[in-house]
């Protein structure tokens, strides 16, 4: 029976990467005319959009979506969530429908096919490096006079399986601040059951997403940084421990 389940695991881990892959090769050419100005990302977003819902679905992935407050879509926004699996971005690009850009480790870049569409729309960042923690700042400063939001993953990385939620990262918090616009707290209830970054796991089934109310920087300093980080963690770490129950 066990081999039977990891042979399934298998088979599901390809064709996972299969998924990712198809929609990015047949569509090369649309994409890369939608990368070629910073003006026509809202386009590629939308394409960014049907991708994802493309992979959920053909994954068996049944997603649905509580949200407590709609982001106004001519505002910008800080979006973030819990990070436990490589669905994350997907489920992300579905639950958010404001063009968005990801700050994201820069060695996802190194995927064949979605790394080069990856590093040339996203804020990439070494975590490892202060210059290029600095740099996102920059970049997302240029990314946000555009129009669009910032979507940070707060953890900085992948926790260990057993920790439901890590402590954040200040960043997403004093761009927030900087910028004073709105933080959008978002929980993924399921992702880490359905698709975790352990090879042998995963199965099809429902992903429950949590869109809470808004917490607004107007009005805030640095000073306030660690306060927002906490009540930001409080509320995703809350409503994870409900869904987990």
């Amino acid at each position: 029976m066990k081999i039977v389940k990891y042979i399934f695991w298998t088979l599901y881990r390809i064709w996972f990467y299969i998924l990712v892959g198809l929609p990015i090769l047949i569509l090369f050419p649309v994409l890369l005319i939608s990368i070629s100005k910073e003006s026509w990302y809202p386009f590629f977003f939308k394409i960014a959009r049907v991708w994802a819902k493309f992979i959920l679905i053909g994954m068996g992935f049944n997603y649905s979506i509580d949200r407590e407050q709609i982001p106004d879509k001519d505002k910008s926004y800080m979006f973030i969530a819990n990070h436990t699996s490589m669905a994350d971005i997907m489920l992300m690009l579905v639950s958010v429908k404001n063009p968005f850009v990801f700050v994201g480790k820069k060695e996802l870049a190194k995927i064949p096919l979605f790394g080069f569409f990856y590093k040339r729309t996203c804020i990439l960042v070494d975590r490892s490096s202060a210059k290029s923690r600095q740099a996102v700042f920059l970049r997302a400063q240029r990314r946000l006079q555009t129009g669009v939001s910032i979507c940070i993953f707060p953890e900085g990385g992948v926790p260990e399986e057993h920790i439901d939620l890590d402590e954040f990262k200040d960043g997403a918090f004093r761009l927030a601040i900087n910028h004073q616009i709105p933080i959008v707290p978002i929980t993924f209830a399921d992702n880490k059951k359905r698709f975790s970054y352990t090879f042998f796991s995963g199965s099809p089934g429902r992903m429950r997403v949590k869109i809470h109310k808004f917490l607004y920087t107007k009005g805030l300093t640095i000073e306030d940084t660690r306060t927002l980080n906490d009540k930001a963690r409080a509320i995703i770490l809350k409503q994870l421990q409900t869904f987990l129950k």
